[in-house]
């Protein structure tokens, strides 16, 4: 039998003296998890790996209640990539691609020109962040700082890796203010900041792949006082429901719902990030619409 993989972590540190973080992220489980109804070539799996991670990363650097959602779009041989992480970390990934199995095409030929969309969208108000980046850089992480650059104007620098096995990745930022007041204080900052830019650079993937995290922090602190906080979990969970496809489902209309049952014999809707499948007959289907209508009409029959 085959050993389970180690949950997922996510660890977040801080320097004591100065205003630099970091986060380190493991997906463990959930990388093999969200793959496990999908198989993709060697280069689209080390990206999606890269990707779902970057998703964890980025939520991480937030305080929000609802979903981030992390979109690549270009006309390279990957069309689309999407990864969605919520506030608690629990975390789905997709990718489309016309990649053949032996084919090993770079970063540029992956995701050719485009964009890279960051969505942050609460779940208790309709509250909903948005920022747009084109595709600018030798890799996603060079991608990304660049949005870090343009949309958020913190100084961020990120590693990531992937392989069929393991997923993680580490990311810095040096946050606004300086560490002490007084003569040299703003020199220090940025000697410490190209310090741990250096360990981050210099860092193997193996050891960032290895899943430890004081290690891995070690390795980009140096003797730095560091502070690690305790891991939270990191998982893979779906946000699919019989309820959502329904709402999909309503919005394409009753005519295009009644054309499609009747040119397949059952409506089906799967899921890409589960592989899900909710299945719709002729019963179900104007059952579905005939819901909506209780819905607007406000009928009693409807609570």
């Amino acid at each position: 039998m085959a050993e389970r993989p180690a949950p997922g972590e996510l660890r977040r540190f801080l320097l004591e003296s100065q205003p630099l973080r970091g986060n380190w992220v493991h997906l463990g489980g959930a990388w093999h998890e969200l793959r496990a109804h999908a198989h993709y070539p060697p280069p689209v799996e080390e990206l999606l790996g890269e990707f779902a991670t970057a998703a964890v990363l980025l939520a991480a650097t937030l305080k929000f209640e609802g979903t981030l959602t992390l979109q690549l779009a270009g006309d390279g041989r990957v069309r689309l990539l999407v990864a969605q992480c919520s506030d608690n970390f629990k975390v789905r990934a997709v990718a489309h691609h016309d990649i053949a199995a032996d084919e090993l095409p770079n970063f540029a030929a992956l995701v050719g020109e485009g964009r890279l969309t960051v969505t942050v969208q609460s779940e208790t108000t309709t509250a909903r962040y948005q920022g747009i980046v084109p595709l600018a850089g030798a890799n996603l992480a060079a991608c990304l700082e660049n949005y870090f650059a343009s949309s958020e104007q913190l100084p961020t620098r990120l590693l990531l890796a992937a392989d069929a096995q393991q997923a993680a990745g580490l990311l810095l930022q040096k946050l606004p203010g300086q560490s002490a007041s007084g003569e040299g204080a703003g020199a220090q900052l940025q000697q410490t900041w190209e310090e741990l830019q250096s360990g981050l650079m210099a860092m193997p993937a193996a050891s960032l792949l290895s899943g430890d995290a004081e290690q891995a922090v070690r390795q980009v602190a140096g003797e730095h006082d560091c502070r690690l906080f305790a891991p939270t979990l990191v998982s893979f969970s779906c946000r699919c429901s019989a309820q959502r496809v329904a709402d999909v489902l309503r919005s394409l209309g009753v005519e295009e719902a009644r054309a499609t049952l009747a040119e397949q014999g059952v409506l089906l809707v799967q899921c890409e990030f589960c592989n899900r499948e909710y299945r719709y007959d002729a019963v179900d289907v104007e059952q579905l619409f005939a819901d909506e209508a209780n819905l607007q009409q406000g009928s009693d029959s409807v609570n």
